[in-house]
Order: C-alpha cells, then structure tokens, then sequence
C-alpha cells in the first residue's frame, strides 16, 4: 500500500490544476453597464477630460463621479491601460509608463481630438502616466496631446513618500516566485489586499470588491500583475524627468489628496508636494478618506475637481 502522503500528493496534484485555471468571474450588469458607456456630456460645453487610473484597478474607478462629470463636460473619457480592466493584458511583455502615454496619445488622436486641449483627471498609476504626457507635451514632442490642466490624486508622485504595500515589493521582485503568487492569487487575498489603502468607513461593498476583482481577472489579468508591478522602479529612475515636468510646467495644476493614505502618508507627502510644487492647488478631504478618494467621497472629490476647472 501506498504511504498516505503519496496518496495525497496524487489527488492534490488535479485538484490545484483546477484551482490554477478557475474561469474569471462573469460581468456583473454594473461592469457590462460600464463597459457599454458613452462618453458624450454635457450639452454647450466643448471642454474634454481623460481619466487615468490606479493599479491595481481599472476605469472603473471613476464610476461614482461619471455622471457628474457629463454634465459638466462635453466628451468624458475613460480608458483601461494595458493589463488593466477590459483591455488586453499581453504576457510575456515589458510593462511601462511610456507604453501607457502613448496609448493615451494614440487614443486621443484615434477619436480625432489630437488639435483639442485636454483635461487631464488621474489617479495613483495614472499620476505617473500623466506625469510622462505633461512631459512630452511641455518638450513639444511629436504626438503629445495639448494638455488644458492636470488634475493628481493619491500617488507615488514622489518615490521618496511612496511606501509600497508589501504584497507589491514581493511581486516586483520576487523573481521566479513572483508567477507563482500571482497563480495563487485569490478574491479573499485580493480584497483584504486592497481594503487596506481604503478608510475604515468606507470600505467597498463586497459587490464592489467583487467587480474590482473580476476586472482584474478579466483576460487573466492577474498573471501580469508582477509585470506592471515595475512601474515602481521605473518611478525611481525616471525620478528627475517625472516631477521635473510638474516643476516646469505652466500648466494649471491641481491635487485631490486622502489624508489617511498608507501608501502616500501625511504629512510627509502633502508638505513635500507643497514644498516641491508650490504653484498648484491643494484640496485635502476629510480625515478618513484613503487612497481612492473618488471612490471613497465621490461627491467631496467632484466638487473639489469642478472647483478647479471653474477657477481659470
């Protein structure tokens, strides 16, 4: 007879290449809701804004203040970077912050806006996306979009006040264990994960976390998550380039920050920001609100937006 252990071992073996190669989770009606969305605003208004956003998430963070951007817009324009959301999400592939800057220009001129100025609405990892537009436009590159603002929110604008969660360090660097985590990757993992850079009163409803997840489980995105991972390292060597184009730049810059961001703490990050940026505006929202403020105080983070756009 077989010693147990070798009995066990055989019938785990199927059981975790089931478990590896679970199907993503169907759409819910409030993602295919999104995903069919136009973008066409508000009625008198020839105004454009592009919304960029966070790791590890999607487009989809934008949804609490969609409706109220279309009235105040004329075209709302919300894309899923590479390896985010609906969009395809290549593996083997390098990853970058160029990329992205540049589907964003080729978007932009895709839908015929290239001679337009464009407001820009970014978040977390779209910070840095923005940061390399800001950049390509203020050099006069080929290709750049004509930025109109730039509106930041709760990113590792700086690499000096950006402190990584854990999970991420281990992922970017991880190696050949980095693929089998990311296999591993599970819905519990994932929100616990993610409900640590929200407030704790205001936590996503589990069928938010669960959308969240399904986005990110779309097109195995979640085999790619240590590849988009090295942005953070990319933050660090382009360093100079990246918050160099916030520095020169005459552009009408704004930041909505959540004070009780872990991954962008304050004060460090907010007197920094003000320090190194002290010709842009700041709107801070209440005590308890964390790393997605749009999502967190969806009505406080719309109206501190409008407040600005309404300012020049």
């Amino acid at each position: 007879m077989k010693e147990w252990w070798v009995q066990v071992g055989l019938l785990s073996v199927p059981l975790l290449a089931v478990y590896l190669h679970i199907p993503p989770p169907k759409l819910s009606p409030a993602l295919l809701s999104w995903r069919s969305s136009d973008s066409t605003g508000a009625v008198g208004s020839s105004d454009i804004v592009v919304l960029l956003h966070g790791f590890p998430t999607s487009s989809y963070d934008w949804c609490k203040i969609w409706e109220g951007l279309t009235q105040r817009f004329h075209r709302v324009i919300a894309l899923d970077f590479v390896g985010f959301g609906f969009s395809d999400k290549p593996r083997p592939h390098r990853y970058s912050i160029f990329e992205q800057a540049s589907i964003v220009e080729g978007l932009v001129r895709h839908l015929g806006l290239h001679h337009q100025k464009i407001n820009l609405l970014s978040h977390d990892y779209g910070d840095t996306v923005a940061q390399e537009l800001l950049h390509r436009y203020e050099h006069n590159k080929t290709g750049s979009i004509l930025i109109n603002s730039l509106c930041l929110s709760n990113g590792g604008i700086f690499p000096e006040t950006h402190y990584p969660r854990l999970i991420q360090k281990i992922l970017k660097d991880g190696g050949l264990l980095s693929p089998v985590i990311t296999r591993l990757m599970n819905f519990f993992f994932f929100s616990r994960g993610l409900g640590a850079v929200f407030g704790p009163y205001t936590q996503p409803s589990p069928a938010e976390y669960w959308d969240m997840w399904t986005a990110v489980r779309t097109n195995d995105g979640n085999l790619v998550v240590d590849s988009i991972l090295q942005y953070i390292n990319q933050r660090k060597k382009h360093r100079d380039r990246w918050v160099g184009a916030l520095m020169s730049t005459s552009v009408p810059l704004h930041l909505i920050y959540g004070p009780l961001d872990p991954v962008n703490p304050h004060p460090e990050f907010l007197q920094l920001y003000k320090k190194v940026l002290p010709m842009s505006t700041v709107s801070v929202l209440d005590d308890h609100i964390s790393h997605y403020p749009q999502l967190e105080d969806p009505t406080g983070f719309l109206n501190a937006y409008l407040n600005f756009i309404n300012s020049f």
